[in-house]
């Protein structure tokens, strides 16, 4: 039987009870890495279109959790740094 949410936005959303009685664990699933020949030049950063690479502490890194694995990161890296993982 579904169930009803009540969310914030002033109405009830639908929502199968499979989703409520069994929540799958999300899985994480890397699309690309950015290697230890990371230069930090910052080539990469502004041409991935959903903003998954950031500077990290040594180099750019690649967040799991939004990459959709387009690959505009990779052509953009100078020194070929990003590959699929």
């Amino acid at each position: 039987m579904p169930q009803l949410c009540a969310c914030n936005q002033g109405f009830y959303c639908y929502i199968p009870s499979v989703f409520t009685k069994n929540p799958q664990p999300r899985r994480t699933i890397m699309a690309h890495v950015i290697s230890s020949e990371c230069i930090s030049c910052g080539a990469c950063e502004p041409t991935c279109p959903v903003e998954a690479i950031s500077q990290g502490d040594d180099q750019f890194v690649i967040d799991a959790n939004t990459c959709t694995d387009c690959g505009a990161c990779v052509e953009s890296c100078p020194v070929e740094a990003i590959s699929p993982a």
